[in-house]
């Protein structure tokens, strides 16, 4: 945008802020005409993102001034003496300032001056830091991010008072103008990849962010159409404390609760804090559950159709593994009817209020429960080994992890009623070879299994003591590898 000098006529900056602000037009833009020092000033604001205290301090303060007290170097004797307040500054572009009163800091305009004062004096609606519903612990802190990024930085500088900590600003969206934050330790951080996250948020060229910190993902990910995330989001303050030690770099978004954690893994989405709130032995036994779970909600079900359909692949021993009776309706249709009854059942439970859940809960045991199996519309091993998938899938950690293994899940299916053992051997083998081929940000997405790294793949399948995990992941290249 075109930088717009601030005019030596009072009249004609304040025409210009009228028009690009919409004073008259939106209601919450305001304007107020004031003269303190026998010089015409102007207060340019949102109302609602105003501190009216602080402002009714201020304009108090000003109120006092006499015209010999600004006679000299006007400018400084405003910003140094007579605004006592921590966050000011001046600008002499119009353009910007017009962009910070949109953004809730207050424009003063005084007549004479050849630069405008801003005035950060801006609070926003906001709701207090509760513990987040999908990262729930048993024992641990109760604080989670909010939508206001001063907030969020605050609980994160919380946990890190390491002087190296950085947080650097930037704003994204050629009208939206969000406000970003990239965060990271600059004593361990990999500069290169802290180089490659700013370049890829400065390349975002958009209106705005409607959806805040997943608009961003795509914008700076790629990989459109790949089901798999590139990133994690977190809503725990202490899980992406825990990130930034390790060197990973996190991107905050103003109006957004989840922090995004980049670079990230394929492990890294299926670990939980749950098992760092625990003895060593406890946590690895839960993640040991947790990894079962995983596993079952993408290949129970296709290995269980294949050797209904194909009994002759079965052992003696497990020969009762398959349905003694497959009803009317195809096994591969119930399961899809199945899957997509689950979609829509939770879609409504996103949408239904907290009161009527217990009515939905119902509807759902008997719509999917005995009276399906009963009128011959499923078969009981079905809904049995569906539920056994499911499990698995709300287990899952990461909520965008666990929908594309079900996506995988889905598509292991039909291609296993297509074309049987041998379909499900290439779908299976054409999945891993994605997941190898896959980098976030440079980072093999299945290290420390490909490329291997025993210790660190030690750390992914055991819940190792912290006192032993004294070396930072080498995959992030930190700049301090010792912890």
């Amino acid at each position: 945008m075109k930088k717009r000098i601030v005019s030596s006529n009072f009249n004609e900056n304040l025409s210009f802020l009228k028009d690009r602000l919409g004073i008259g037009k939106s209601f919450d833009v305001i304007q107020l005409d004031v003269e303190y020092a026998d010089r015409k000033m102007a207060l340019f604001m949102v109302d609602g993102f105003v501190k009216d205290d602080i402002l009714h301090y201020l304009m108090r303060g000003l109120s006092l001034l006499s015209p010999e007290q600004l006679e000299d170097h006007p400018l400084q004797s405003l910003i140094k003496t007579y605004i006592p307040y921590v966050e000011i500054e001046t600008t002499d572009d119009l353009e910007q300032a017009v962009d910070k009163v949109l953004s809730g800091p207050t424009v003063l305009v005084v007549e004479g001056l050849d630069e405008v004062i801003i005035i950060d004096a801006r609070t926003y609606p906001v709701r207090g830091p509760e513990e987040p519903d999908t990262e729930r612990v048993v024992r641990g802190p109760r604080d989670g991010y909010v939508e206001t990024i001063v907030f969020n930085t605050a609980l994160t500088r919380r946990r890190i008072r390491d002087r190296s900590l950085r947080m650097e600003y930037m704003q994204i969206g050629r009208r939206s103008k969000t406000d970003v934050v990239v965060c990271y330790l600059e004593d361990i951080a990999d500069p290169n990849l802290v180089k490659e996250i700013k370049n890829s948020l400065s390349k975002i060229d958009t209106d705005g962010l409607p959806m805040g910190e997943k608009t961003v993902e795509e914008f700076i990910s790629g990989r459109h159409w790949n089901p798999y995330p590139l990133v994690r989001y977190t809503e725990r303050p202490d899980t992406a404390a825990s990130h930034i030690y390790e060197g990973h770099v996190c991107v905050i978004v103003d109006g957004s609760p989840s922090v995004m954690i980049t670079p990230t893994t394929f492990w890294h989405h299926l670990q939980h804090v749950e098992e760092y709130r625990n003895k060593p032995f406890i946590g690895a036994y839960l993640r040991f559950v947790r990894f079962v779970a995983v596993w079952a909600s993408i290949f129970l079900l296709p290995l269980w159709y294949l050797f209904a359909s194909r009994p002759d692949l079965l052992p003696e021993k497990i020969k009762y593994i398959g349905p003694t009776e497959t009803g009317d309706i195809p096994l591969i249709i119930q399961f899809l009817l199945i899957e997509v009854g689950l979609d829509m059942l939770r879609m409504a439970a996103i949408h239904t209020p907290t009161s009527l859940g217990t009515a939905l809960g119902l509807v759902a045991a008997l719509m999917i429960g005995q009276v399906a199996v009963e009128v011959g519309l499923f078969v009981n091993e079905v809904v049995l080994y569906l539920a056994v998938a499911a499990i698995g899938t709300f287990a899952t950690p990461s909520y965008e992890m666990g929908l594309a293994n079900r996506f995988v899940r889905i598509a292991l299916l039909i291609i296993t009623s297509i074309f049987g053992l041998y379909g499900f051997v290439i779908v299976t083998f054409g999945w891993m070879i994605l997941l190898i081929r896959m980098k976030s940000f440079s980072t093999p997405y299945m290290w420390p299994f490909i490329p291997f790294n025993a210790r660190a793949f030690r750390d992914v399948l055991i819940r190792s003591p912290i006192p032993l995990k004294n070396r930072r992941p080498r995959v992030l290249h930190p700049k301090d590898p010792d912890r």
